[in-house]
């Protein structure tokens, strides 16, 4: 299972809050290759290409990664190899957008189901093949903090990296001028072209790097929290609902992370709750965090419906104001351009 890369301590006297904080730190090693992946569509997204082959993209380059890093003994080169094919997947959309403007959505679609199907074909060779998972490196003196300290300071250097990425990237896209400009071209790519901006090759190169992070996600699963076994049982599906925490998250860096760790949270629960119910169907809870997490994020963004405002007028000033404020901070809204091919005038 996901959570067996973690164990409890040896020592009687903190078994309980060992064990607890070796589940929950699982939920974090678990995440790294969705934040990756929502990181990545949130940059692709930005730039105003919609990159719908997710699903299929991840579990072709979990297999790569798997193939790659297992062949040749070298978990780098499984991570490059497998970026390299997702930023090709994401390029290709990218083309048939940008230059031969056909629909994302088409292109998107069909992709996600060639991927998945050629992943599933060339990994058979490799199922069952075994492999040494990615080492866990933990952080001196962070990692003996109590409780805390296994949960964030005793993982691989990539969920290091996953916790890294959601603050540059949300300090790339808010706070610098290049970050200006992708929201730019995803927003009003006219006023960035009038400005000097090759809006065309800047969508292309972001589409790239989102795709690249999206391969270094299905990497990530395959040599770190689950080994390919020729059908991700878990995995297959995730691709959608990181399309969904993208969009639910508003193209944020800092809300899509916070959905994708609630997303793991729901899994883990479900396999935490499965032996406490043994008569309720093992597929339920299997199945249950992905609409549990649509109807969480619906919540989250529940203020973007007109019938809210509605609602709030009949409501006292005091509270309407209250939560009128609250459900403002949570409002969203794509990037104006997004999936809409530019044109030069």
């Amino acid at each position: 299972m996901v959570y067996a890369r973690y164990y409890p301590s040896e020592t009687k006297e903190c078994k309980v809050d060992s064990s607890l904080a070796y589940s929950i730190g699982s939920i974090f090693a678990w995440a790294g290759p969705v934040i990756f992946g929502v990181i990545g569509e949130t940059i692709t997204e930005r730039a105003g290409v919609m990159n719908l082959s997710l699903n299929g993209s991840l579990i072709l380059t979990a297999m790569v990664g798997f193939v790659v890093g297992t062949t040749t003994n070298n978990f780098l080169l499984g991570f490059l190899a497998a970026a390299m094919v997702g930023a090709l997947v994401a390029l290709l959309i990218a083309f048939m957008s940008i230059s031969l403007k056909q629909s994302q959505v088409a292109v998107g679609y069909v992709l996600a189901i060639a991927t998945k199907s050629l992943a599933y074909f060339l990994g058979a060779p490799y199922v069952g093949k075994a492999v040494m998972l990615l080492p866990q490196v933990p952080i001196p003196l962070l990692s003996e903090i109590p409780f805390i300290g296994p949960i964030l300071f005793k993982q691989t250097i990539l969920t290091y990296c996953s916790y890294i990425l959601i603050f540059v990237c949300y300090f790339w896209v808010f706070k610098t001028h290049q970050g200006l400009i992708l929201q730019g071209i995803g927003e009003r790519p006219s006023a960035a072209y009038i400005r000097g901006v090759n809006v065309n090759r800047m969508r292309y190169i972001y589409t790239g790097i989102g795709g690249a992070l999206v391969g270094v996600g299905g990497a990530l699963y395959s040599l770190s929290v689950k080994t390919w076994n020729g059908q991700l049982s878990g995995f297959d599906g995730i691709g959608w609902i990181i399309l969904a925490i993208t969009i639910f998250g508003g193209w944020h860096p800092l809300k899509g992370a916070l959905g994708s760790y609630l997303f793991v949270l729901l899994q883990y629960l479900g396999i935490v709750l499965q032996p406490l119910l043994p008569n309720v169907n093992s597929r339920i809870f299997q199945v249950a965090p992905f609409p549990l997490m649509i109807l969480a994020l619906l919540f989250v963004n529940i203020g973007n419906a007109d019938w809210v405002d509605r609602t709030l007028a009949g409501l006292p000033e005091n509270v309407r104001r209250t939560i009128a404020k609250l459900l403002r901070a949570m409002r969203t809204s794509p990037p104006a351009a997004l999936g809409i091919p530019f044109e030069k005038e």
